[in-house]
């Protein structure tokens, strides 16, 4: 073996435990603050599930925002699209185990996905954001006219979970709910930081970057792109699906353009193109978003407007992004 080639083996394995101690680091991050979440909010666990929730809708939205490019303003769909399938199974078909109920969210979110995504990427820029909002009004009236199968507007009731396991009911006080949201977003943060870091991911990133090139290169920029809005279909679902399963009911509010700009504003609140941005945006919009709303119920919308405007104007790479690349150049200046 020569030199050469033992430097660049040292450098892939060097490589690859940086990688798996970011990767323990967020997942110890991850753990760590539910666990104080869990000991600070005990009695409001339910926001604490809800944020867990909105927190996979924006990781999912990061993956075709932050990594492709795609600009959207509809996605909402795929999770109200999870939320829904995931009450429908047990509602009107008998599957109320915690899991199937799971499974049928994602699946309802990727075929959400797959819809969106054919259709929106027809379209470059601002008629792709025009199209997505076009979607998530289509895909709210149509919830609202099914009332049969959704309940309309007066939402989707009568969701009643079996015990997680056989072994841990969803209770009033949303201890079992909760658990089960952060188990599932560290596994999803798993997967998807290793969908980001793959040869996939890398392209993604390139069709973002320069889509000719990667046209010319002989890849299929859309259908690469058109699998990646159903991974995020998946990961929308699987929060529509624990927004449902913890709640117990399904509003069309999960259907909601409101909900589709809110997880936009998460993103850019904690930076694109990051998965650590989505969560951090995700902490901090909703943990604000409660404070204020509390404190002032008039003009609660004013201060968040205020802060917005502040982290676009004094962090545009957003809060995570912006720290970030502040302890980069820390630690070069060190060195």
């Amino acid at each position: 073996m020569t030199m050469a080639t033992m430097n660049d083996a040292l450098a892939r394995a060097h490589g690859s435990r940086r990688k798996f101690g970011r990767d323990l680091a967020g997942l110890s991050v991850i753990i760590g603050l539910a666990i104080v979440g869990y000991l600070l909010f005990p009695n409001n666990l339910a926001l604490l599930t809800r944020m867990t929730a909105i927190a996979l809708l924006v990781l999912s939205l990061d993956l075709v925002t932050g990594y492709c490019g795609v600009a959207t303003l509809g996605h909402a769909a795929l999770f109200g699209t999870g939320a829904y399938a995931s009450g429908i199974a047990a509602v009107h078909f008998g599957i109320t185990d915690p899991l199937l109920m799971l499974v049928c969210g994602i699946f309802g979110g990727v075929v959400a996905g797959l819809l969106c995504g054919v259709v929106i990427l027809r379209a470059h820029g601002l008629p792709q954001l025009v199209l997505s909002i076009a979607l998530i009004h289509l895909f709210h009236e149509f919830a609202n006219k099914a009332s049969s199968w959704t309940g309309g507007s007066d939402g989707l009731a009568g969701i009643a979970p079996d015990p997680l396991l056989g072994q841990f009911a969803f209770d009033l006080w949303g201890r079992t709910a909760y658990v089960f949201g952060i188990v599932l977003l560290a596994a999803v943060f798993v997967v998807l930081r290793l969908i980001v870091r793959s040869p996939f991911g890398m392209l993604c990133r390139g069709i973002k970057e320069d889509p000719i090139r990667i046209r010319a290169m002989g890849a299929s920029p859309k259908a690469t792109l058109v699998k990646m809005y159903m991974i995020s279909g998946a990961v929308a679902g699987a929060g529509g699906a624990l927004n449902a399963i913890s709640t117990q009911v399904v509003g069309l509010d999960s259907l909601s353009f409101t909900l589709s700009a809110e997880s936009l504003v998460m993103l850019v609140l904690g930076g694109t193109g990051s998965l650590f941005g989505a969560l951090t945006g995700t902490i901090v919009f909703m943990f604000f978003e409660d404070i204020v709303s509390a404190a002032n119920p008039f003009h609660w919308l004013t201060m968040v407007g205020a802060l917005l405007i502040a982290v676009v104007l004094f962090a545009p790479k957003g809060l995570y992004g912006t720290i970030a690349g502040a302890v980069t150049r820390w630690r070069e200046a060190r060195r």
